[in-house]
C-alpha cells in the first residue's frame, strides 16, 4: 500500500486547465493513472483523441464533453466514459462556474491532436 499526496511539482498548468497527478506509474502504479482537472468556466481544451478509454468523475461544477460528433454535459456526482481513438473536446459548461472532475485511465496512454501529432500525458506518467 502507498498514500500519495499531492504535490506542486507533480500539476502541470495549461491556457485551459490543470492537471494534478495522483496515481501514476512514476508514483508506483502498475496499471492506473488517476489525476484531476480543474479548468475555469468557458475554458476548453484542444480536439484531440486518447488512445486510452477514460472515465471522468466531475466533483464540481458541469462538463461539457463532445464525442464523435455528440454533446453531453455531465454535473457534479455524474461520470463520463470516453472511448479510447476517438476526438473530443471537454469544457467548463458556461454559467456554471469553475469544472474540477478526477480521471482515470490505463496506464501508458498519450493524446493524438487533429493533425495527427501524438503527444505525451505527463501528469498521467
Amino acid at each position: 500500500m502507498k498514500v500519495i499526496t499531492p504535490a506542486p511539482d507533480r500539476t502541470v498548468t495549461t491556457p485551459n486547465a490543470s492537471m494534478e497527478s495522483l496515481a501514476t506509474p512514476s508514483q508506483g502504479s502498475t496499471a492506473l493513472s488517476t489525476w484531476r482537472v480543474r479548468m475555469d468556466a468557458g475554458r476548453s481544451g484542444p480536439v484531440h483523441a486518447i488512445d486510452r478509454e477514460q472515465v471522468w468523475m466531475v466533483i464540481s461544477g458541469s462538463l461539457t464533453v463532445t464525442c464523435d460528433g455528440r454533446t453531453e454535459t455531465a454535473a457534479a456526482g455524474q461520470a463520463v466514459l470516453l472511448p479510447s481513438g476517438v476526438l473530443r473536446r471537454l469544457g467548463a459548461a458556461e454559467g456554471t462556474g469553475a469544472v474540477e472532475a478526477l480521471v482515470a485511465m490505463e496506464a501508458g496512454g498519450s493524446a493524438v491532436t487533429e493533425d495527427g501529432a501524438r503527444h505525451a500525458l505527463p501528469w498521467a506518467e
